[in-house]
């Protein structure tokens, strides 16, 4: 039996996000005037190109192409359909988003895009070939083994798009979640002119988190990713602790890059003020101090914590100045990943919350390979033993029975 892998929900988020940069900004859509031969099933050449496309093409694809690869090898169909998949179908995947960029009056549909986005693809395919030929990814399968549960590739998953929603610059450092007052817009814009148009309050004034609730908010967007890790982390105090400090260190560090892409690198922490590391210094010790708490524990106290940070960030309203000094940088060459970049952070918490109440109800019970490996045949434990034994695939953390 093969365990999920984080590589499956992985290569669906980056599709995604390859259809994101390939359609945007999806509207308006209209019937081309016309066509240059052989119409729409043929691809023009460029007329002219600059490095920036040729390098963002290839590299573009390069991820999805390794992802897709080990996806399909780690959830043991074999290596030919890996080679389909990547040699192939994300070519044809290439060759469908060129021909509706003919569709959008903003895109240009062109032959080398098509090309360098199919040579990225296989560049990643190869990698993960060479991966696997020399045990890469053997070696990967047995590192997550010892850290990690077997139902943690969702969790995994969602750790590693962590820093990509940090990647736009929230109100409050590492404050993700704030997707119902963007809601309220949309609302407000769909419903204006009907009867229930939505009249903004011109007496209500924006104002700042109060430092005190900004802090709390810090300390919630440390917390919250290092308790989903914790959740779907083995036992071992010292594993817990380094991935605890894993967790800040990177998302100190996409915050520091964040602003470095925004502002310049002189500014690059600009944002660690005396609100900042007060937050920061609780998020830190709370997630150290839950290193010593069960799985199921960690479990709850991230639904607890990412309750609490929607609802602060909720609360803290957009920076005016922000937003003008992002003008640049958003209608620039950047736009499509910055957008999704934005979407993630609004998203990210309650990707979360839906993954620690789905996650904590799975069984650890499904076999694993080199935990089979490592146990002793049943016959040859003494009755006495057997009941300190686990069997294969069984979570040895005796403080997540239920």
């Amino acid at each position: 039996m093969h365990r999920r892998s984080s590589a499956t929900w992985l290569a669906l988020g980056y599709l995604v996000l390859v259809i994101y940069a390939s359609l945007y900004p999806f509207w308006p859509w209209r019937l081309p005037p016309s066509l240059p031969w052989p119409g729409i099933v043929g691809l023009p050449w460029p007329r002219y190109w600059i490095r920036f496309d040729l390098w963002t093409n290839v590299v573009g694809y390069w991820p999805l192409g390794l992802l897709c690869f080990a996806a399909v090898l780690r959830s043991g169909k074999g290596l030919w359909p890996a080679l389909l998949l990547v040699g192939v179908g994300l070519p044809l995947l290439s060759f469908a988003m060129e021909t509706l960029q003919y569709f959008l009056p903003g895109r240009v549909p062109s032959l080398a895009d098509f090309l360098l986005n199919s040579a990225g693809a296989w560049l990643g395919g190869a990698t993960a070939w060479a991966l696997h030929r020399f045990g890469g990814l053997e070696r990967w399968d047995g590192w997550r083994e010892r850290w990690f549960v077997p139902h943690s590739a969702g969790a995994l998953a969602l750790l590693a798009v962590w820093p990509v929603g940090l990647l736009y610059p929230a109100p409050v450092p590492l404050g993700l979640g704030q997707l119902f007052p963007r809601l309220r817009e949309l609302a407000e814009q769909v419903l204006a002119g009907t009867p229930w148009e939505l009249m903004p309050d011109e007496s209500v004034i924006d104002l700042p988190l109060p430092p005190g609730l900004e802090a709390i908010a810090i300390a919630m967007g440390l917390l919250a990713p290092c308790l989903l890790a914790l959740s779907v982390a083995r036992a071992g105090w010292l594993r817990r602790m380094l991935l605890v400090v894993g967790a800040g260190c990177l998302g100190l560090a996409a915050t520091a890059f964040s602003t470095v892409l925004n502002f310049g690198p002189d500014h690059a922490w600009a944002w660690f003020t005396t609100t900042t590391w007060p937050g920061l210094m609780a998020g830190a010790v709370l997630a150290l101090l839950a290193a010593f708490l069960s799985r199921r524990a960690n479990a709850a106290w991230g639904l607890v914590v990412l309750t609490a940070l929607i609802a602060l960030m909720s609360e803290a309203p957009a920076d005016p100045y922000l937003a003008e000094s992002l003008q640049a940088w958003e209608q620039g060459r950047f736009v499509n990943l910055y957008g999704l970049a934005q979407w993630v952070g609004w998203l990210w918490p309650f990707a979360a919350l839906a993954w620690l109440l789905y996650g904590v109800t799975q069984s650890d019970s499904s076999p694993s390979p080199l935990r089979s490996r490592l146990d002793l045949p049943t016959a040859d434990v003494s009755a006495r033993d057997r009941s300190h034994t686990s069997a294969a695939g069984e979570n040895p953390d005796p403080t997540m029975a239920p």
